[in-house]
C-alpha cells in the first residue's frame, strides 16, 4: 500500500501559505487543510460568546462541543459557514492569543493529525513541520519581509471593504509574529529539514514553480 503523501507549509502571517497551498493541492490532487482557519473558527466562537481569554474552563467546554468542518475552500462551525466572518480584523487580533493556549492547540492538532492519517494532504500553519506532522514527506517554510506581508494583507482587506490603515496592518502582523514565535507550546520556527523560500517580490506562480520543482 502506498504511503500517504504529506506536505507541511509553515511560515509567518502574510507569507502566502494558504494561497500557495490551495494551488498545490489542486495541481497534485491533495486535500488542503487550512489550520489557520481552524484556529480562527475557535477564536470567532470565543469572541461571539464574549468569553475572556483567562476563562480556560469555558474555552475547554467550547472545544469539547464545537464541530469544525471544511468543504473545499469554506469552513463551517457548528453547521454555519463562517468563511468570511473569521477574516475580520477583530479575529485577526485575537487568534494568536487563542492559538497559544495549550488546550486549544492540542485539540486542533488532534483533529489535524486525524485528517492527515488517511489522506494525501498539504497543511499550512505555524508548527506543521515541527509539531503537527514532524515526519511529513516534504517540509517548506515560506517567509517574506514584514513590509511585503503587510502590503499583501492590507490589499486583501481593502478589497473586502474593511477600513484599516497599512500601518495598523503592519503593527498587527508584527504583534502576531512576536506572539507566535515566543509562545511556549509549539512556537513558530523553521523545521531543521524544511526548505525555506523567501516570497518577497515573487509572483504566486514563481513560488508554486519552486515548490513543484522540489516535489519532483
Amino acid at each position: 500500500m502506498m504511503k500517504n503523501i504529506s506536505i507541511a507549509l509553515d511560515g509567518p502571517a502574510g507569507a502566502g501559505k494558504s494561497t500557495i497551498a490551495k494551488i498545490i493541492a489542486n495541481i497534485k490532487n491533495l486535500t488542503y487543510i487550512d489550520t489557520g482557519a481552524m484556529y480562527r473558527a475557535i477564536a470567532f466562537k470565543i469572541l461571539e460568546r464574549g468569553i475572556h481569554i483567562e476563562e480556560e474552563k469555558k474555552i475547554q467546554e467550547i472545544l469539547s462541543r464545537c464541530k469544525i468542518d471544511m468543504d473545499e475552500n469554506d469552513i463551517f462551525l457548528d453547521g454555519k459557514n463562517i468563511t468570511e466572518d473569521i477574516r475580520s480584523p477583530k479575529v485577526n487580533n485575537f487568534v494568536s492569543h487563542i492559538a497559544k493556549i495549550p488546550h486549544v492547540r492540542m485539540k486542533m492538532v488532534e483533529l489535524q493529525r486525524n485528517i492527515a492519517s488517511n489522506k494525501h494532504v498539504i497543511m499550512d500553519g505555524r508548527d506543521i513541520g515541527t509539531y503537527v506532522m514532524p515526519n511529513a514527506t516534504y517540509k517548506f517554510y515560506l517567509t517574506a519581509s514584514i513590509e511585503e506581508r503587510a502590503t499583501r494583507r492590507f490589499t486583501e482587506l481593502k478589497e473586502k471593504g474593511i477600513e484599516i490603515t497599512q500601518k495598523e496592518v503592519k503593527d498587527e502582523i508584527g504583534n502576531r509574529d512576536k506572539i507566535d514565535m515566543e509562545r511556549e507550546f509549539a512556537p513558530l520556527r523553521k523545521a531543521e529539514d524544511a526548505i525555506e523560500i523567501d516570497t518577497t517580490g515573487k509572483s504566486i506562480q514563481k513560488v508554486v514553480d519552486e515548490i513543484l520543482y522540489y516535489l519532483k
